[in-house]
């Protein structure tokens, strides 16, 4: 298998390179080969017959009388008087009377020897394999047996495909191939064998190849060269759990998965047991407090210890690890170093033998404890161990864990600040939604907001049930752009804004237009001037009238369940998102049936099927249908929906309300219409008192009959008729007078000497509250009174 050369020829090792000769008992040659007529320049004419001492140059020492010696060198002269050095053998034949005589130059001879004492050394090496393989690969020679890398063999017959253990078999042939090819080396490539004591454990293999040839050059194979480093092995090893460290650690944002991947990547690569301490604060998402130096409470819990088994007698999870006398070891982890332990080490640093077994696991022979140490804080610990005859931990080991464990510290530091401020948004934001259930004679509402998961931050996703005068409801969902706490604060401010401007009892699309303005102010007064945005939606249902008037901006638009189980999506021409400007809102007015169940929500929960907003509907509606049934309470339903969610957190935060609308009963109710007369105030007062009588409200007839006489009194004076007048009762009485005029009322106190002025003062004083709306043909002004009035010292009006 090795290469030979001589001048500008290429030959590999064969007979072609030897000459021979023939000689009889005397020494005579007898025959000559073509060889060494060509080694010496003279034919077998020239030589044969002559005795072969006779070619020996006159410097050559003396020979034997009875010819040449069994073996060694001599110089021998060309037919051009020149000596040639040849290394010679005489054979004995049968018949004996003849001997066979092999010569070659001796500075060839040399070159063969060296070469089969380079091979000869090659094939003795322990931990370098050989292999011939020809042109389809399969091995012809090899030196490898199952003994010399702990692995398996490589037997003649076979390919590297062949052995099971060998990871990169299929990549190393097919570079094998390319050595075939292209003639290229190669040269150090890397291949993985598998330990036969640890199916989790590879031995790093370097492999070397080059393609041999014949003496016309054409290639007839490869040979390949393994070797086995240690020291290889150890930095590829370090470098894999550096991979893998950089890989998984970080990963989550929840503390306690962090220091989990933290140890999956420690046990088994570094070490047989490990467990991770954290600091109590951080387990809070506080920062922990700097320890005093030499102090020895570093205030730590056991957060996971792997592997689970075997390991009983340490400190489990959830266990608080006690104060540590003061030791140079734990003013290092104080410090931020890592530090090499052992079993004594620990028992001197306890001073208490009986502990030990807390600290040090069942054989442990050699152990690491490093610190989580990050902006000089000490927000937890890593210990790590190998046990039985496993070698122990040097300086090195200790360096790459302190490498790795400061890595995992900005982690955990990391995830320590976002659970911190996304609890502190989370609680923000719950505490900014109104209650989750509530009653109300429009609608009995339930609400459920799911943050979102994934290490995504909190939304400004909300929703709204605000009552309003005359029994109606304003049902509002919304969702602010951007995440945080800054989303969870301008999801407050357009929740006051939402309700400041239902109090004026706009007309949806108003209040919209007004909410718009209100949101390009305040993206104005940012820092970047970009305006923050949101999509809103807001409905009020009158129980009276039994109709719903929505209008939205940039929001899905809501589905109602009827009593009957069918479905509708209430599908309106939605306004741009609040902050664009410059486009209208429009509303849409809606039948609603009593029972009906509206169903308002933020876009997170369409968020289902990879962005199909259509599919995302379907299951909605689909789910409403079977969720929301009659008799079955909101609450439950809800329930329901959050099931159907799954237990995988949302990738967006969800908001969802469910209104199931009621209805103002028909005898609960009483209108009239008077012209635009002073008599018709009497008839005003007399119609009230007798309804109220009907209705049992005999109490409420003196403060009604005062209310109704100022308003009509007002309306017929100052607005012209009609003048409507109505009565609703349930849990408060309600009275509203209607008329054409837009003017807007205004209180005020009369001096004592003034004979009018006191109208609105009185009605405030013995209403609970009191207001106008404006509708497209006037205004409304109404008051509420609760059913069991309450004392008025009317001399204080006066």
């Amino acid at each position: 298998m090795g290469g030979f050369s001589a001048g500008a020829e290429r030959h590999v090792f064969s007979f072609a390179g030897v000459a021979t000769a023939v000689l009889d008992d005397r020494g005579t040659v007898v025959r000559w080969s073509s060889a060494a007529a060509e080694l010496l320049g003279r034919t077998a004419e020239e030589v044969c017959g002559r005795p072969l001492r006779e070619l020996l140059a006159r410097d050559c020492p003396d020979t034997e009388d009875d010819g040449f010696p069994a073996d060694g060198t001599a110089l021998l002269r060309h037919s051009c008087g020149d000596a040639v050095a040849v290394s010679f053998r005489v054979l004995s034949t049968e018949p004996a009377a003849e001997s066979l005589v092999l010569l070659a130059p001796t500075r060839r001879v040399s070159h063969w020897e060296a070469d089969a004492n380079v091979l000869r050394a090659l094939l003795s090496q322990d931990r370098l394999g050989i292999g011939m393989h020809d042109t389809d690969l399969t091995v012809m020679w090899t030196n490898i047996t199952a003994d010399m890398f702990g692995g398996s063999a490589l037997p003649r017959g076979s390919r590297l495909t062949d052995v099971p253990a060998l990871k990169d078999a299929k990549d190393a042939e097919t570079e094998l191939r390319q050595v075939l090819e292209t003639g290229e080396p190669l040269v150090g490539k890397t291949l993985h064998m598998r330990a036969p004591d640890d199916p989790d454990r590879y031995l790093v293999l370097s492999l070397c190849a080059f393609r041999v040839e014949d003496a016309e050059g054409t290639p007839i194979g490869v040979v390949t060269m393994f070797a086995d480093t240690p020291e290889q092995q150890r930095v590829r090893r370090r470098l894999d759990v550096l991979h893998a460290a950089a890989d998984r650690i970080g990963a989550s944002l929840d503390v306690r998965r962090t220091v989990r991947d933290l140890m999956d990547v420690l046990v088994p690569a570094l070490g047989d047991v490990g467990w991770a301490d954290l600091a109590e604060a951080v387990l809070n998402t506080d920062e922990p407090a700097k320890p005093a130096a030499g102090g020895g409470d570093l205030h730590l819990c056991r957060v996971t210890v792997t592997p689970d088994e075997g390991t009983a007698a340490l400190f489990r999870p959830g266990e608080a690890i006690p104060r540590l006398p003061y030791s140079p070891e734990l003013g290092d982890i104080q410090r931020g170093r890592p530090v090499v332990l052992d079993p004594d080490t620990v028992a001197d640093v306890l001073g208490d033998p009986s502990l030990v077994h807390r600290f040090v696991p069942e054989d442990g022979r050699s152990g690491l404890w490093a610190p989580l140490f990050a902006r000089g804080l000490v927000l937890g610990s890593v210990t790590v161990w190998r046990t039985g005859e496993r070698e122990p931990f040097e300086p090195e080991d200790a360096e790459l864990l302190g490498e790795i464990a400061s890595r995992a510290a900005l982690s955990v530091d990391n995830a320590r600040r976002y659970t911190r401020e996304r609890r502190t948004a989370l609680t923000l934001q719950r505490r900014l939604l109104p209650p989750a259930t509530t009653e109300g004679p429009a609608a009995e509402t339930a609400g459920i907001y799911l943050p979102a998961g994934g290490g995504a931050d909190i939304s400004g996703d909300w929703y709204d049930v605000i009552p309003l005068p005359s029994f109606r409801v304003a049902l509002v969902a919304g969702d602010v752009v951007g995440h945080g706490l800054d989303a969870s604060a301008a999801m407050s401010g357009l929740r006051t804004a939402v309700r400041t401007l239902a109090d004026l009892e706009l007309d949806p699309s108003e209040l919209l237009t007004h909410l718009d303005d209100l949101v390009r102010r305040l993206g104005q007064d940012t820092e970047w001037g970009k305006p923050a945005g949101a999509t809103c939606l807001y409905a009020v249902y009158d129980p009276i009238a039994r109709r719903c008037v929505i209008a939205g901006a940039g929001h899905p638009p809501p589905v109602e369940v009827r009593p009957d189980g069918t479905t509708r999506m209430l599908r309106f021409s939605p306004g741009p998102p609040l902050g664009v400007g410059g486009m209208p809102f429009e509303t849409v007015t809606a039948d609603v049936e009593p029972g009906s169940v509206l169903a308002l929500y933020t876009d997170g929960l369409l968020d289902r099927y990879g962005g199909d907003l259509d599919a995302g509907l379907r299951w909605l509606t689909h789910r409403l249908a079977t969720s929301c049934r009659p008799g079955q309470s909101l609450v439950e339903a809800s329930r329901l929906l959050q099931a159907d969610l799954g237990q995988t957190p949302p990738r967006d935060d969800i908001a969802l309300l469910l209104a199931r609308a009621r209805a103002i009963p028909e005898d609960a109710m009483a209108s009239w219409e008077f012209g635009a007369d002073d008599s018709v105030v009497a008839d005003a007062r007399q119609a009230v008192r007798h309804q109220l009588v009907e209705w049992g409200l005999d109490d409420l007839v003196f403060t009604t009959e005062l209310i109704v006489s100022e308003l009509v009194t007002n309306a017929v004076r100052y607005a012209g008729a009609p003048v409507g007048l109505r009565l609703v009762r349930d849990d408060v009485l309600v009275c509203e007078v209607t008329d054409p005029s837009n003017t807007q009322p205004r209180l005020r106190r009369a001096g004592w000497s003034d004979e009018g002025g006191r109208g609105l003062f009185l009605v405030a004083q013995l209403s609970t509250r009191w207001g106008s709306r404006y509708g497209r043909n006037g205004k409304t002004i109404w008051s509420e009174q609760r059913l069991v009035p309450q004392e008025v010292d009317f001399e204080a009006l006066m």
